[in-house]
């Protein structure tokens, strides 16, 4: 399986903020319940990522009464991405072994269109193995052929 077949959840999940905004926009846009914030330049092309955890620790370095960090200040710049046309599977097992719960989608001028979530990932490989499995199943015994 594809991620182009999980790229309708994966758009949707999908926000971004500019690398010159202040960190504050960051957390604003994570304290609404998105996980992941993808940086972006002013072309539109992926930076890097921010997380609410790269917030906290930005943050608990912050003196003062206010924050006046930019966005690509925090942001993580070594970025696993993947394109529409990449297969579940390997991505599963890159985002497995570096720990990540999302990843970005982006599209071949490196603009992001998506990010793609473990728990989607998952769900849908699980799907696909119970259903190959049924398949072998039906083959083994038979159903459908004379």
């Amino acid at each position: 399986m594809r991620v182009e077949n999980l790229l309708s959840a994966a758009c949707e999940r999908l926000t971004t903020i500019d690398e010159d905004a202040p960190l504050i926009n960051a957390a604003r846009l994570l304290q609404s319940g998105t996980d992941i914030l993808v940086v972006c330049d002013p072309e539109g092309k992926l930076r890097g990522v921010i997380t609410k955890t790269d917030i906290v620790a930005q943050i608990s370095q912050c003196q003062g009464s206010g924050c006046l960090a930019l966005a690509s200040s925090t942001m993580i710049q070594d970025v696993m991405v993947c394109g529409s046309d990449d297969i579940l599977e390997d991505l599963w097992i890159g985002m497995r072994e570096r720990g990540l719960k999302n990843i970005p989608v982006v599209d071949l001028n490196a603009h992001p269109i998506g990010v793609l979530n473990a728990r989607d990932m998952l769900q849908a490989l699980l799907k696909e193995s119970h259903s190959e499995e049924a398949m072998m199943r039906d083959y083994v015994m038979g159903v459908g052929y004379r």
